[in-house]
């Protein structure tokens, strides 16, 4: 059956590229500052990245204006420009707004906390103490948050606004942790993936779900970029489905080289070519999203039953970055399928992080027992090393 999405219709500049960020850089204390093209008419936006990195320096180094493309030598020299440290428990979830420079995360401390990317700070804090809180996703506005609970008796998802801190609507129909949630970029839908063996269809103005199905194990599910496709993920297949005639079953159902250990992840990148899928054994597969052609396999430390292994695209697709079992990062690219750089742990955890990379950026974020900013360090590019 043909594919129903059109690979034409994505863009992320005025020629369907990426646009490179330009940052002011000053020396020694490493602040970088977003200095982006005018916005464009239909043009994805690079959000904005200010943040110190470094605390020191004067007042009286020069900047300097530099051009950046990613590739592997951006990469590797990517490290933490900004760490949150007042966690009380693990990050279990974040999500970046498309459209803003916001960012949610949720916490095992039953927090979920807003931050402004930009400015490098955390705008508000509100507690969910009688429901807790495991994941979270951005509405099409950015201050209102669909999450899912953790407290064992309650598997309701609430329709939240960090404005005002008030519930604006429940979405009761899971008897089990809901374990994938993703949020249609195009339609005020949602879809969530649960314990209980269910993949509910959702429209946020409505509390009862609009579509059930039924899947055989742990599911991980995604909608694509368009909003027309969505992924359903488990036991070594991932089924792809019509979001507007799904009741009729998947259309396409591609195998993942007889990996059936728990889906854990599964996305779309940002043009839709190609998709990824994470599993409890520590896999990470790439696939193109079209013919079902499993493209690479990377390994990395096996996940327990209760974590979660992450995988993000980069924004143009030509990078695959991911946590592991250890608490490690790993990047590779898709087109060699060899990995290009790695990261140990800073902290004392174990565990795999969550890990997104920000929208159009060349910034990631990820969360354990900690939040931090991951960004570019100029000093240790080559094409910038000896500039005076």
């Amino acid at each position: 059956m043909a594919r129903i999405r059109d690979r034409g219709s994505y863009t992320n500049g005025v020629d369907g590229r990426l646009r490179p960020a330009t940052f002011v850089w000053k020396r020694n204390c490493g602040q970088v500052v977003d200095d982006t093209t005018p916005a464009v008419p239909d043009a994805q936006q690079i959000p904005k990245a200010k943040f110190s990195e470094k605390m020191g320096g004067t007042q009286t180094e020069r900047e300097e204006k530099v051009s950046l493309e990613l590739g592997e030598e951006i990469l590797q020299s990517m490290e933490v420009g900004m760490a949150f440290k007042d966690y009380n428990g693990r990050i279990s979830s974040l999500d970046f707004h498309r459209a803003s420079s916001y960012l949610v995360t949720a916490s095992d401390d039953e927090s979920i906390r807003l931050y402004e990317v930009t400015s490098g700070t955390c705008l508000k804090t509100i507690n969910s103490k009688k429901y807790g809180v495991d994941l979270v996703c951005f509405t099409s506005h950015p201050t209102t948050v669909i999450y899912s609970s953790k407290n064992g008796w309650d598997e309701s998802l609430r329709l939240l606004s960090l404005h005002d801190n008030k519930y604006l609507r429940y979405f009761k129909g899971h008897h089990d942790r809901v374990v994938s949630l993703s949020l249609c970029s195009r339609k005020d839908c949602f879809i969530s993936g649960s314990l209980d063996r269910t993949v509910l269809l959702w429209d946020q103005r409505a509390e009862k779900c609009q579509g059930l199905l039924r899947v055989q194990g742990r599911p991980a599910i995604s909608y694509d970029d368009q909003g027309l496709v969505f992924a359903v993920a488990f036991g070594g297949f991932i089924r792809m489905f019509d979001a507007r005639k799904y009741e009729k079953g998947p259309f396409e159902i591609f195998s993942v080289g007889g990996d059936t250990s728990d889906a854990n992840v599964v996305k779309f990148s940002t043009d839709g070519s190609l998709m990824l899928l994470t599993t409890a054994d520590g896999h990470i597969h790439v696939l193109d999203s079209f013919r079902g052609t499993l493209l690479s396999t990377y390994n990395v430390t096996p996940v327990s039953c209760n974590s979660t292994l992450e995988a993000s695209f980069s924004p143009e697709g030509m990078f695959v970055i991911s946590g592991s079992g250890d608490g490690s990062i790993y990047a590779w690219s898709v087109r060699s399928g060899k990995e290009v750089a790695s990261w140990r742990s800073a902290t004392s955890d174990t565990g795999p992080p969550v890990i997104k990379w920000a929208p159009g950026s060349l910034m990631f974020a990820t969360g354990s027992s900690e939040l931090s900013f991951w960004i570019p360090d100029l000093s240790k590019l080559g094409s910038y090393v000896g500039r005076k």
